[in-house]
């Protein structure tokens, strides 16, 4: 018997915002299953959303066995949600160590942004009671409990409302986590204190709409947005006079002729960048998209201004990327094509990059401006049966040997999502 190289869960509703567990359940490390849990959360075009915890049925569901009558996953809790949430993301891993003033030490967190940022303590099988955060008793389903702790929206910068522009996505930060930056489509970004439910501060990033935000890894002061404006740039929280352009899109050499409405021919006419994501292993390199792009952009932040690698493979636009968490982390990009793409790009690299910027230095050092290389064979591929719409990666999960005697290897999984299938694969 071998073991099972694909794990899929059927949703009641289109999917859309996705993130796999980064540890294993609190008290229960001994309890592999816990490692398979997936927050996801429903697209919906009205105000009756939801996310859930999925898990795995039963570990035996790791092994080709005799269970193939039954869903690999099932949903561990649900919580409504109103609006979409444009994003979902567990607590970092060093969440569990971290020094919290108002959470048990037997749950875990999960945010999500849509109207705001909502943080979420999430209790399973076998922990004491959530912390009754705002109080009242959590509804418990089943030793499940998904309760909403805290709903953070502040007053707009830029908008006379009284509350804060709808959320785009938003940065956990894994080196303080409580520390989440938040991008809205009011141009402006917003750091927060989760422990404490206040904002440290909001500052214009772009011209326009930001859709994207990622923290320098290791990095308590910097971070990265990019936006409908197809610019990146980069802030650092002890310098927030200016900020650094390191990319933008290049305009068309033969742009249409502006339309009637001043407020649109005044802006200049470039494609928005969608997602931004830094690779593990050696922050100096970044990932994007444009808005209806099907290649993917790899950046240097010592050598701004072009890309110095593009990946080129998907034939249709591309929906979502994501790093893994591997020694040599791959890339994993997903597209309307229905496909999932693998690239390794550290094959390319030049051969001292592996040299990871200090993150308590400012944003300086630049090195020359580097050729781009153009990337078109990716190291794996799957084909789905429908348009890929997000993806989201595993860690390390350990081998584990069954009662039955059977084993599993340690190794990362990729779940994919697509309409209301989710599509886990063992990479």
């Amino acid at each position: 018997m071998s073991q099972t190289t694909t794990l899929q869960y059927e949703a009641p509703w289109p999917i859309h915002s996705m993130d796999w567990c980064k540890t294993p359940a609190p008290g229960q490390q001994a309890r592999h299953k816990t490692a398979f849990r997936i927050g996801v959360s429903s697209f919906l075009d009205n105000y009756q959303n939801y996310i859930a915890v999925l898990g795995l049925q039963d570990e035996h569901v790791l092994v080709e066995d005799d269970f193939t009558d039954y869903p690999d996953f099932v949903s561990l809790v649900e919580a409504y949600h109103g609006y979409p949430a444009t994003s979902l993301q567990w607590q970092p891993a060093t969440a569990m160590n971290h020094n919290w003033s108002q959470k048990s030490a037997n749950t875990e967190l999960l945010a999500t942004t849509s109207d705001a940022l909502r943080v979420w303590e999430y209790s399973g099988d076998g922990s004491a009671n959530v912390s009754s955060y705002v109080g009242r008793p959590p509804t418990n389903n089943g030793h499940h409990s998904l309760t909403m702790k805290t709903a953070l929206s502040g007053q707009s910068k830029v908008q006379n409302q009284s509350t804060g522009a709808p959320l785009t996505n938003f940065s956990w930060n894994e080196k303080s986590p409580s520390l989440i930056v938040t991008s809205s489509i009011d141009t402006t970004c917003t750091v927060w204190n989760i422990d404490t439910s206040t904002a440290i501060t909001q500052l214009i990033a772009h011209d326009r709409e930001v859709y994207d935000v990622a923290w320098l890894p290791g990095s308590t002061d910097i971070f990265v947005s990019v936006g409908a404006d197809g610019s990146l740039r980069a802030f650092d929280l002890r310098a927030l006079d200016h900020s650094t352009i390191l990319y933008e899109t290049p305009v068309p050499k033969n742009p249409p002729p502006p339309n009637a409405s001043p407020s649109t021919s005044a802006r200049p006419l470039t494609s928005p960048l969608l997602r931004i994501a830094f690779n593990p292993l050696d922050s100096n390199y970044m990932s994007t998209f444009h808005m209806d792009g099907c290649d993917v952009q790899i950046l240097d932040m010592r050598s701004p201004g072009q890309p110095v690698m593009e990946l080129r493979g998907h034939i249709a636009p591309i929906n979502g990327l994501g790093w893994g968490s591997a020694e040599q982390p791959l890339l994993a990009t997903v597209a309307d094509d229905c496909q999932v793409l693998l690239w390794d790009i550290m094959d390319h690299a030049q051969p001292n990059a592996v040299s990871p910027r200090n993150t308590s230095s400012r944003l300086n050092s630049p090195h020359p401006d580097a050729k781009k290389k153009i990337i078109t064979d990716p190291v794996m591929c799957y084909t789905a049966l429908g348009q890929i719409t997000n993806l989201a990666w595993s860690p390390s999960i350990q081998g584990m040997t069954l009662p039955s005697g059977l084993t599993t290897a340690t190794g990362e999984w990729l779940a994919v999502c697509c309409g209301k299938s989710i599509k886990a694969l063992k990479v």
